[in-house]
């Protein structure tokens, strides 16, 4: 069975094989130049102070609900709020590990730690590995652990023929299910940390495990104190499914659909980040919401760049870009997931045709 190969940007027909390394590490730098003359990667500790507050003081207030309200159904509600805000501290975590933050390493440890492990049940080291692997291969077959998403097809370069029959059926039909699994990604980050933490003797591992479990122990308990055993499963369920949607749906647009490089790929690094990397126009709900990863560009090429200061740099990276000719691409919320069901559509229409 042919393979899909898809290489070409969405709305271009320009092949990623025309870039190469040759001017892309001088590029960068001359970016980067105009990018710290600007002030764009100077520590933000004031307004991480304030959004480390802001997090606490919403937790603080959903916890409190959950334990003096009796109403089942406004702790529907509270479950929902719950999930958005450990999607929120899980978005600060992972600020926290790209040292966006502060001045002092151990202060971005401790705030990944305590929001990553204590508050969502997420190893700050598995998310560590996992996410430094991705910064350094977007995209790239066999080198991205963010593209080998267990049962589904995202590179287009698969031996569809050579996958089981029950896979086959789900990547036939993947396009209806990737929403539907986006519900599953909260679980999934707290079932790959376990197992992370079980076979790797992490820096932080005694401290690691204490807060997971501590995490465990009281989000459990607190629900089951609060309402009967089938409300509390359902609450649960709820708030673990819209967690992991809301999740899904940041991460997603950042690549997904966008060109999947061949593992012995030559692309340099100024055009890998751009080339394989999705904007979402912003505006203050979408950059909050979003938790600045609309700006996925500019993260990539600046991953130690402060959240607040991505949209300045939006302007200063897509003027370069054009003008060098380097396809910037830049797009609506909707516009995104149009590509993304298009791009997992055209994956599974050799198994559609055979059927």
């Amino acid at each position: 069975m042919k393979k899909t190969a898809l290489l070409t940007l969405p709305g271009n027909d320009t092949s990623l094989e025309q870039y190469t390394s040759e001017t892309s590490n001088r590029d960068f730098a001359e970016l980067k130049r105009i990018v710290k003359r600007r002030g764009l990667l100077a520590k933000q500790p004031v307004y991480y102070t304030y959004r480390v507050l802001l997090l606490i003081g919403l937790l603080a207030l959903s916890m409190v609900f959950l334990l003096v309200v009796h109403s089942f159904w406004l702790q529907l509600i509270n479950a929902i709020f719950m999930a958005f805000v450990f999607a929120q501290i899980g978005l600060l975590s992972h600020e926290a590990g790209h040292r966006q933050m502060f001045q002092r390493s151990w202060k971005h440890d401790l705030i990944g730690l305590i929001g990553g492990n204590l508050c969502i049940g997420m190893s700050y080291a598995w998310w560590l590995d996992k996410h430094n692997s991705h910064h350094s291969h977007p995209n790239q077959v066999d080198m991205d652990p963010d593209i080998e998403i267990p049962f589904l097809e995202f590179t287009g370069k698969e031996d569809l023929a050579q996958i089981g029959k029950f896979r086959q059926f789900l990547v036939k039909h993947q396009a209806f299910i990737f929403l539907p699994a986006l519900m599953t990604v909260s679980l999934g980050l707290q079932y790959n940390s376990v197992v992370f933490l079980l076979r790797n003797r992490t820096r932080f591992y005694a401290f690691e495990w204490a807060t997971m479990l501590a995490h465990f122990i009281l989000y459990f308990a607190a629900i089951f104190y609060s309402m009967n055993v089938w409300q509390a499963i359902i609450f649960i369920a709820l708030n673990q499914a819209v967690a992991g949607f809301y999740l899904g749906s940041i991460f997603a647009p950042n690549h997904k659909g966008m060109p999947v490089l061949d593992k012995e790929s030559q692309v340099g690094f100024l055009h890998r980040q751009v080339l394989t990397s999705r904007n979402i126009y912003g505006n203050p709900v979408i950059d909050f919401i979003y938790g600045g990863l609309n700006y996925q560009i500019e993260h990539h090429l600046f991953p130690s760049m402060p959240r607040n200061k991505l949209k300045e740099a939006r302007g200063v990276v897509k003027l370069f870009c054009e003008e060098r000719e380097i396809p910037y691409h830049e797009t609506h919320v909707l516009q995104s997931l149009k590509e993304i069901l298009q791009h997992l559509h055209q994956i599974g229409a050799p198994l559609r045709h055979i059927s």
